[in-house]
């Protein structure tokens, strides 16, 4: 569907280049020499022009003689390492955020660094890469596809052959990816609202204690200042991001967020309104993206599904022509233009179907009946914090360990097993597990109080009637104030199924002799489900 064109925030990549060994790190050697330290050039990219300053810094690989291991001749008498500072002229740039910096340091095979302490120890390069240059990009507010095309440009302005970045090597990957809009503070409300879809995603999509979670909601800047949504984020590790986006892969963090000055702004300020952004988390899996054309625009496609979805699912409209009629949520600013479109794939979060469902599987287990192995499992796993092992549960309940993993087994969409260790599958599941064993141990203490009050009634000579009237009373939770001089009153708190409950008390009420009239003019206290009310018996 159509939707708002995002814009582009910040990037980072490794790009590794091969196909000239290191004579990409000697040419800018040799192209500071001659600058006095720096060289400093502008350079067009179709309309735009661009500023581009090439520098050194200090390195800490450790010189390897006259020649490197595999025979390259080094005849600079000191190892530096170099940087290209590329910048949007400030006459087409005056807010001064399109911008990067490219840090460029050779590689081979067997090359060694040196720490602060003057220890050595060998840097790590992959075995099929016999010489290269390495090229950390840093930028923020650039098409992430228009980098590699830049950084040609850059080295080509200032004396560099472009040919030595041509081609990037397969293992050249993405190390950092966001996607954003700016929305109208007065209408990002319903996204990091409690219930809203930031915090939903991290509450079920999550497992309550394995893997990585994080969920931050900071309504408080770093001056202490209250403001609502300053800084609220979910981070999504691969598989929580393919239960929310099916057909999506790669971890992210989806943040809500304003700048650090926002609450000193007046509303009419474009800062003044937060962004929503999706970025990608390259820590948070062992897989890698890389920087081919093809990569990039499915990454840029994910976080752009990712953050229309997000704002679909908090009831927000995407399509920049209802921010042209003046009701949308869309606020502009120098690298965000609400008005122009896309095709977004919207993917529907259906958070409401996944809690649904977890709800479905732990009502059929605790329907269907559970061992009592398996509910001490349960009640461990929602009592005791951190990575919990069936050997602790057994110890715990003086059970086998045998028998803690063949109950385990039985309840798999409960739980997961997992290296030695096991949890619920999610924060969700984990609320209503927790509910199910608190009304297991209250349904075991009321039935120990109904036997117990059985017991005593038949011992101050109360007849078998009454006693069961009693014992029924304290089975189901339900008191009875039965003064002569009051009405009789029926406190039901939270009790599930109250006409049949109050229907089995009026049976055995007569049964143990008492005046039905009496029973029929009782008030009958919900509790917080709604106010006393009067019943009415025919």
């Amino acid at each position: 569907m159509k939707a708002v064109e995002l814009a582009f925030h910040e990037f980072a990549a490794n790009y590794l280049f091969d196909d000239h060994a290191l004579k990409p790190f000697f040419a800018c050697d040799s192209r500071v020499k001659d600058g006095d330290g720096s060289q400093v050039a502008e350079f067009e990219s179709g309309t735009e022009r661009w500023i581009v300053k090439l520098y050194y810094q200090d390195s800490g690989i450790v010189h390897p003689g006259p020649e490197n291991p595999q025979g390259t001749p080094f005849r600079i008498n000191e190892i530096r390492e170099f940087r290209f500072s590329v910048a949007r002229h400030p006459e087409e740039d005056p807010v001064g955020e399109q911008s990067f910096n490219a840090h460029l340091a050779p590689r081979w095979q067997g090359m060694e660094i040196e720490n602060d302490q003057g220890e050595r120890s060998e840097y790590s390069v992959p075995e099929t890469i016999t010489e290269a240059v390495n090229v950390k990009i840093n930028g923020s507010n650039i098409d992430f596809r228009r980098y590699h095309e830049l950084l040609c440009r850059a080295a080509e302005s200032v004396g560099i052959h472009r040919r030595y970045f041509d081609r990037p090597h397969s293992f050249s990957n993405v190390q950092d990816a966001e996607r954003y809009v700016r929305l109208d503070s007065d209408r990002s409300g319903p996204i990091h609202a409690r219930d809203g879809p930031i915090a939903s995603m991290a509450h079920l999509l999550e497992n309550d204690r394995d893997g990585y979670r994080k969920l931050v909601q900071n309504e408080r800047d770093e001056k202490g200042r209250h403001l609502p949504g300053y800084y609220h984020t979910v981070t999504l590790g691969p598989r929580r991001v393919a239960e929310a986006f099916p057909s999506h892969t790669f971890p992210r963090e989806v943040k809500h967020y304003y700048s650090r000055e926002a609450a000193g702004m007046d509303d009419d300020e474009t800062l003044a309104n937060p962004k929503l952004g999706a970025s990608y988390q390259v820590s948070r899996w062992d897989e890698t993206i890389g920087v081919t054309d093809d990569d990039l625009e499915e990454l840029i496609a994910q976080l752009d599904e990712t953050v229309c979805s997000v704002m679909a699912d908090a009831g927000l409209p995407v399509h920049p022509a209802d921010d042209n009629r003046g009701d949308g949520p869309f606020v502009a600013d120098a690298y965000f233009d609400p008005t122009e479109e896309q095709e977004v794939n919207i993917v529907s979060l259906d958070l409401t179907r996944i809690r649904e469902t977890q709800e479905s599987v732990v009502v059929k287990h605790l329907s269907d009946g559970l061992s009592p192995v398996e509910w001490e499992a349960l009640e461990t796993l929602v009592t005791d914090g951190g990575q919990v092992s069936p050997q602790e549960i057994a110890e715990d309940h003086g059970r086998h360990v045998d028998s803690v993993r063949r109950a385990l087994k039985r309840i798999p969409k409960l739980v997961e097993s997992e290296y030695g260790s096991v949890s619920l599958r999610s924060n969700h599941v984990a609320e209503m597990v927790h509910d199910a064993v608190q009304q297991a141990r209250d349904a075991t203490r009321r039935a120990v109080e109904a036997g117990a009050k059985a017991i005593e009634a038949a011992e101050r000579g109360i007849d078998e009637t009454t006693s069961a009237l009693v014992a029924w009373c304290a089975k189901h939770g339900v008191d009875v104030d039965d003064r002569q001089e009051a009405r009789v009153m029926f406190r039901l708190q939270d009790v599930e199924n109250v006409e049949a409950r109050l229907k089995e008390a009026y049976r055995l009420w007569t049964e143990a002799g008492k005046d039905p009239a009496r029973f029929r003019s009782a008030q009958v206290d919900l509790g917080e489900r709604g106010k006393s009310a009067a019943w009415r018996w025919l």
